[in-house]
């Protein structure tokens, strides 16, 4: 098979979506098949080829001045007819609702080349990088200021983004993700639960689960035991962004820290919410027991998590959660939040708890309960290395293969559309 790939975000950087997209074409190159993947062009640590059976085609792009870590690809229509074209793909398979995966859909529609969409993420819970007090970095400027005049406090900042905070938004943001993801052939979701909130979402095409898959052989953890020490240590990994809620895990530890003063807290990843962390763990006294380690190669993290106790999240918008899941599999209980996928990775009362969303109080009194009782510790890492041994990497690949094999030979002869975007096909040569 010969399948062309299309996401808006891509190695060099380091997200859920690039390592999917990494782990699933290198897998299936091994087994003889072809890829092409449509990324946007970074710069510096841009490559044009994986390996043999993978090329990288990298696309002009500038940055949104909300989050300079989202790419907004420039139009390229000629550029991808002429990909197409070249490659002749037998499926194209987007991986974002981004303007790439605009772009895409349209020519998969020209070419009548069968489709599949992954709902890699929530796109309508990120609405807040479109608001005006982030587009404009108020945000930064509320920290400048309150560095030197302690007149402002968080409070104030929270009442900004409640006036911003408007329904319509989001709704905009959800018709566009769902125009894109109702013209594939398949959707495909990374979890059950997922799968649910899409149909109530208004997704109307095939839905299939595939799991992002776990290298099991990598990240395989071995039962801990937590005694009675005074000093447990916490774990929060990923993309350190607004819509993860990280100020909820470190309000969360606030309160654990009151009960364990020697407790830390160390959070790993890079992204824009970093400097109002920083200030809200100094205004809340805890900042010399909660570290910013930054980025952090994924090619060692499975070294990383099996030196913590606990891991913590509170972000309310993982369609999977890779993180959780490579905590879990190195043996780790978990607390998170009843939101989307992570019931399906933390469950309840097995390997960890689940408390309501943004609730850092039910967060707290899970990971105190935890590491109050050592049986239970030792009955939940043992859980969580069960749970993670359904997403076996290889598992996946070979559900994620044979989509692709139904979906090409259901859609052979897929009939060509013609719209007003051949426009800018012919003349964008």
């Amino acid at each position: 098979m010969r399948v062309l790939y299309f996401s808006d975000t891509f190695l060099p950087k380091t997200d859920g979506v690039a390592v999917s997209i990494k782990n699933f074409s290198e897998l299936l190159a091994l087994r003889g098949h072809e890829f092409c993947i449509c990324a946007p062009k970074y710069g510096d640590g841009d490559f044009d080829r994986m390996t043999d059976n993978i090329q990288v085609v990298r696309f002009r792009s500038g940055y949104l001045p909300s989050y300079p870590d989202i790419k907004v690809v420039l139009p390229s229509p000629g550029k991808i007819k002429r990909i197409i074209e070249d490659f002749k793909p037998d499926l194209i398979h987007i991986h974002t609702p981004g303007l790439l995966g605009l772009y895409a859909i349209n020519a998969a529609e020209r070419f009548g080349v069968p489709t599949i969409g992954t709902y890699h993420t929530l796109m309508a819970e990120q609405e807040m990088y479109v608001s005006f007090y982030r587009l404009f970095k108020l945000d930064k400027l509320f920290f400048k200021a309150n560095k030197f005049k302690k007149k402002l406090n968080i409070d104030e900042l929270d009442k900004i983004v409640k006036f911003d905070n408007f329904n319509i938004r989001k709704k905009i943001i959800l018709k566009i993700c769902n125009d894109i993801y109702n013209r594939c052939d398949v959707v495909i979701s990374p979890s059950f639960l997922i799968k649910e909130q899409l149909i109530e979402y208004g997704i109307t095409r095939p839905i299939t689960v595939v799991s992002n898959g776990m290298d099991l052989k990598r990240f395989q953890g071995k039962p801990k035991e937590y005694g009675s020490g005074d000093a447990p240590k916490f774990l929060h990994v990923g993309r350190i962004s607004y819509e993860k809620n990280c100020d909820i895990v470190i309000n969360a530890f606030k309160l654990i820290h009151d009960q364990f003063p020697k407790a830390t807290l160390t959070i790993i990843g890079e992204g824009p919410a970093i400097p109002s962390l920083q200030r809200q763990a100094e205004h809340l006294n805890i900042n010399q027991s909660v570290e910013f380690k930054g980025f952090i190669p994924n090619a060692v993290l499975h070294e990383v998590y099996p030196q913590y106790d606990v891991f913590l999240t509170a972000s309310t918008m993982e369609t999977q959660g890779l993180v959780v899941l490579e905590a879990i599999a190195c043996g780790l209980p978990a607390v998170g939040v009843d939101a989307f996928a992570l019931p399906e990775l933390i469950r309840h009362g097995e390997n960890g708890f689940i408390a309501k969303s943004f609730d850092a109080k039910g967060i707290a009194q899970g990971a105190l309960e935890i590491i109050k009782n050592p049986d239970l510790y030792a009955k939940f890492s043992k859980q969580s290395i069960h749970i993670a041994s359904g997403h076996d990497m290889e598992k996946c690949v070979d559900a994620m293969e044979e989509v692709y094999g139904k979906v090409i030979e259901a859609m052979k002869g897929k009939v060509k559309k013609t719209t007003i975007f051949d426009l800018f096909f012919d003349f964008m040569q």
